[in-house]
């Protein structure tokens, strides 16, 4: 006679077996489903409460001193993609449609 499995352990086998049927694509189209449905379900508000939380707790764990560290790499890897890639980016940026308070988009004149 077998021993009954926890809710745990089945989960693990469960998550296992459908990582080795799907693969990690899978994961991530599924988790852009959940979040895109999320969003419209919260809004925009939602996601500035959450991240403002996980901010804090990282900054209570790491200092402020790791987001200059981080905001430093970012910056390098940004820097090495060179001058096309800012230009390319600033003219993106002067013609992206605008959020507007309410939420609804604007199309910024040039």
């Amino acid at each position: 006679m077998s021993k009954p499995i926890t809710v745990a352990e089945a989960g693990r086998r469960g998550g296992k077996k459908t990582s080795a049927k799907y693969g990690k694509d899978f994961y991530t189209k599924i988790g852009k489903q959940g979040g895109a449905a999320l969003s419209g379900q919260k809004g925009r508000e939602y996601y500035a409460a959450i991240g403002k939380i996980g901010g804090s707790r990282v900054k209570e764990l790491r200092g402020a001193a790791f987001f200059a560290e981080i905001g430093k790499k970012g910056g390098n890897v940004n820097k090495a993609k060179g001058k096309e890639y800012f230009q390319r980016i600033g003219q993106m940026g002067g013609s992206a449609p605008r959020m507007r308070r309410n939420g609804s988009k604007t199309k910024t004149a040039a």
